[in-house]
């Protein structure tokens, strides 16, 4: 995902998918792509009064003649998504999801801190692993109450301000962070050192029984430590990836933490489909 300074920009030097790769026909079947590699995709920092609570607000408009479907893959995220005048919360995910938004449908998506969705929720993340939730579904009329405070704007800059504004009123005074996952995320996302046993690890760092841990990683992120390592390590791959581009993917994969190439290339198919060659 690329950062920008801000979101008034919608609309122009957009990602599109180029008219001359569609079919010619909307019904034509069409190949699923990555997600964020078709359309118009921008995202920002939150604004400060959401910053406890998410990381990050992006805005990925579908293109107007026809949309693929679109693969999500696992990246340990969690959303709250603004779709056609609703709330619906997205993820946390184990295995790649395919959707198939409508041709110019915009969603509006209000990335979770990690460790922070639970909190604002109300609900343990291994409750909503997987799913598309509507947000009503886990409030029932508070939904309704929150989704009724935003008016309709055909500027998506605006759409985006008051969309912020609404879910920043709600957040106010909320003590959404478990700070303690937060940490333990920051601490699988850098990497451990060589040969270190993850949950030991942990246990040490966190000061928690091994029970304690796992039902913490559950309520937090929907999934156990061992889970969310893979995710994030193959993450940390996909970042290398677009930093060093001539680097060879066999050396990527040793950095990011993988024994080797083959265990990448497994890793890559398990959760996204595709090799890493693919990707890049």
């Amino acid at each position: 995902m690329d950062d920008v300074a801000g979101l008034e920009d919608f609309g122009q030097n957009d990602r599109r998918t180029d008219p001359a790769n569609l079919p010619e026909q909307i019904g034509e079947e069409m190949e699923p792509v990555l997600a964020q590699t078709t359309g118009f995709f921008r995202e920002r920092p939150v604004a400060g009064g959401l910053a406890d609570a998410f990381s990050a607000v992006w805005v990925h408009r579908m293109d107007e003649r026809a949309v693929p479907p679109i693969v999500i893959t696992p990246d340990a995220t969690i959303d709250l998504q603004w779709i056609d005048g609703r709330f619906r919360v997205a993820g946390p995910d184990k295995e790649p999801q395919i959707e198939t938004p409508a041709a110019g449908a915009v969603i509006v998506g209000f990335r979770f801190r990690p460790g922070a969705a639970a909190g604002w929720l109300g609900v343990p993340v291994g409750e909503i692993v997987g799913g598309r939730l509507d947000l009503g579904e886990l409030w029932g009329t508070r939904s309704r109450e929150l989704s009724d405070r935003i008016k309709a704007t055909p500027n998506l800059a605006d759409l985006v301000r008051r969309l912020e504004e609404t879910i920043g009123a709600h957040t106010e005074g909320r003590a959404a962070l478990d700070r303690q996952m937060g940490r333990a995320f920051d601490v699988i996302d850098e990497g451990l050192p060589p040969e270190t046993p993850l949950v030991p690890f942990l246990q040490r760092q966190l000061h928690m029984s091994e029970r304690t841990l796992r039902r913490r990683f559950e309520d937090a992120f929907g999934y156990g430590p061992k889970t969310l390592d893979r995710i994030l390590r193959f993450h940390r791959f996909r970042r290398l990836q677009r930093q060093t581009a001539d680097t060879s993917t066999a050396l990527l994969a040793i950095e990011a933490g993988y024994a080797d190439q083959a265990h990448l290339i497994r890793e890559s198919r398990r959760l996204t489909g595709v090799t890493p060659s693919a990707l890049a």
